[in-house]
């Protein structure tokens, strides 16, 4: 990724004033799969060999917000084969997540406190195949666009990240964020495979997995936008 944009950085969670549950399980018991923000950068390149201790050969997908990690966990314990490395800020979530794909029986999970504008920390060039980016922070108003995740910017970087033969999905219950960034991807290197502004109306509902804010936005009535996006 270009040097020359916002960087955010997130605190320290071992410079907190106060420890609770969830940051004391980050880095004791689940400090071996769940990375805090100073160890996380230290995988770069070796999350294969030395957080999974597999063959380069592995796939290694990503997911940008995993929020609770219902979509996390199933993932990991339905692709036993692949490697799925998620990214969270919160310290709940980030640990609900990591807990649910353990205790599913999961041995192909990690995750990082660590935010997705720095995710060419975490990897190098050619390292990661597929990634998920499921309902993002909208950032719906006027001037806060610059924070949104599926932007041309962020798709530059994680396209380098990829491997050929990668895809990207990208879904959203924001029918502004998912038009806005329509335009993003026709500015990236990426083959569009499959789009819809209904995807529990398309030919691709079956295969979607239902997580929780999914479930909420359903009940409400309210589509669901979604991209798949291929390196070739």
């Amino acid at each position: 990724m270009a040097e020359n944009f916002y960087r955010p950085r997130i605190n320290l969670t071992r410079t907190l004033p106060v420890q609770n549950a969830y940051t004391l399980a980050l880095d004791g018991e689940f400090s071996h799969v769940a990375f805090n923000e100073e160890r996380a950068p230290l995988n770069k390149g070796k999350w294969r060999s030395d957080v999974f201790k597999v063959a380069d050969g592995t796939p290694l997908d990503v997911e940008i917000g995993t929020g609770a990690g219902t979509h996390f966990a199933h993932y990991a314990n339905s692709h036993p084969t692949r490697l799925i490395v998620g990214l969270e800020l919160k310290y709940k979530p980030l640990i609900q997540s990591i807990r649910r794909a353990v205790k599913g029986g999961s041995k192909n999970a990690a995750i990082a406190r660590y935010h997705a504008f720095n995710l060419d920390e975490l990897f190098t060039d050619a390292e990661i195949n597929d990634v998920f980016i499921h309902f993002p922070d909208p950032w719906t108003s006027p001037k806060k666009p610059k924070n949104r995740v599926v932007s041309r910017r962020i798709l530059d970087g994680i396209y380098d990240m990829q491997r050929s033969g990668s895809i990207l999905d990208f879904k959203t219950d924001s029918r502004d964020y998912f038009l806005w960034a329509l335009e993003e991807i026709k500015a990236s290197r990426y083959k569009v495979v499959f789009q819809t502004l209904n995807l529990h109306n398309s030919e691709m509902k079956d295969e979607n997995f239902i997580t929780t804010f999914e479930r909420i936005f359903i009940n409400q009535g309210i589509e669901i936008n979604f991209i798949r996006l291929l390196k070739e």
